[in-house]
């Protein structure tokens, strides 16, 4: 297997020859072979840009880094070979469902390994996610790989990301292994988001405990386990303190924030209901539902009516688009915003891009 050593005796190699897949001119392709552009959006009169904050790709360098686990990290999903950016192709795909840019993030797969292997793989996916986005600014921003289950180094790496390689924030899971991130050893890493100003993206790698019940017909290892991750993972969050110990981190939760705002106001009875089953040394400073205020969560709940109430409990001024692209869950992210009635004119425009603006300090 290669090691970090390895990799930083070869780095210069590795940044001549990036393999995102190849990175033609759109010209280079094609016409015949490119989806239909979805025509702009128009608002009241005017143009509005789309901005998707949960779009995922991979570089082969680092997954090469996992060894025979390597074959594990891809999803067996219709959008599995397309998770290896070809620049135009991706674009194309964009352009269709209505999307300018996508802020890109890699799944962890990296918190079972070593340190030093770990740290390789951040390294070659912070360098190809700069190179990346760098060559494509009008398109692309991106999010950094840290080795979280390192917090002392996953600190360094995200200083690193934002300061020298303008990466966005960092993609984190839903827990480290199964541990959660309210456990204080990883509040450096928040300490560190809070002081750097960028954004946490919590997407989950299902629940490992439940593994065993997840075995069966449909996928519940995805479509049960990660949403539930995420609930876990920003219940804790909310009851352990964290975000009262970091008041202006900003946490942003894929899929809706799983299963959480969908019920919510069950979270202010619980220690109500039962004090005992609480900690009398952590008093919150507000409710528990009043948190959910505070973080951010994307569009994918895929019904007029589960964003109609997304919005009801968080504000639309906390959401924002995302797709899971090229995992094909949600094909029209935008006419999914445009066809929901509930929503204003100036609500559809945060969402569709404004929010991302504001959270993320994007240029569009």
């Amino acid at each position: 297997m290669s090691t970090r050593r390895h990799f930083l005796k070869q780095s210069s190699a590795i940044l001549g020859g990036l393999s995102f897949c190849s990175c033609h001119l759109l010209s280079n392709v094609n016409a015949q072979n490119l989806p239909v552009k979805r025509p702009p959006i128009v608002i009241a009169g005017k143009k509005i840009k789309a901005i998707d904050i949960h779009a995922h790709c991979y570089f082969q360098e680092a997954i090469d880094l996992m060894g025979p686990e390597g074959k594990n990290v891809l999803a067996p999903t219709r959008g599995q070979t397309k998770n290896f950016i070809n620049v135009s192709e991706r674009v194309s795909n964009m352009q269709a469902q209505g999307i300018d840019m996508q802020v890109l993030s890699i799944n962890p797969y990296w918190y079972k390994k070593d340190r030093e292997t770990t740290e390789a793989i951040c390294q070659i996916n912070n360098l190809n996610m700069s190179k990346l986005c760098g060559e494509n600014p009008d398109h692309f921003a991106g999010f950094a790989s840290i080795a979280m289950q390192f917090p002392d180094l996953a600190v360094k790496q995200l200083e690193e990301a934002v300061k020298k390689y303008h990466l966005v924030g960092a993609a984190i899971g839903g827990s480290v292994n199964g541990d959660d991130f309210s456990n204080p050893k990883y509040h450096p890493v928040f300490a560190k988001a809070q002081e750097l100003n960028v954004a946490l993206f919590i997407h989950p790698q299902s629940t490992p405990q439940l593994a065993s019940r997840f075995k069966g017909n449909g996928w519940l290892s995805n479509l049960i386990g990660n949403p539930l991750d995420t609930t876990i993972a920003l219940q804790h969050l909310i009851f352990d303190g964290t975000l009262d110990k970091f008041p202006n981190i900003k946490i942003i939760a894929a899929h809706g924030g799983g299963y959480l705002p969908s019920y919510a106001p069950r979270s202010d009875h619980s220690c109500l209901v039962s004090p005992t089953m609480c900690d009398p040394n952590i008093v919150l400073k507000k409710k528990p539902t009043e948190y959910l205020n505070q973080l951010y969560f994307d569009s994918l709940v895929f019904t007029s009516e589960a964003l109609r109430h997304l919005k009801a409990q968080v504000g639309a001024s906390q959401i924002m688009i995302g797709s899971d692209h090229p995992i094909p869950w949600s094909e029209e992210p935008v006419n999914h915003i445009m066809e929901t009635p509930d929503l204003s004119d100036d609500e559809r425009i945060a969402i569709l891009s404004a929010n991302a603006v504001r959270v993320l300090g994007l240029k569009i």
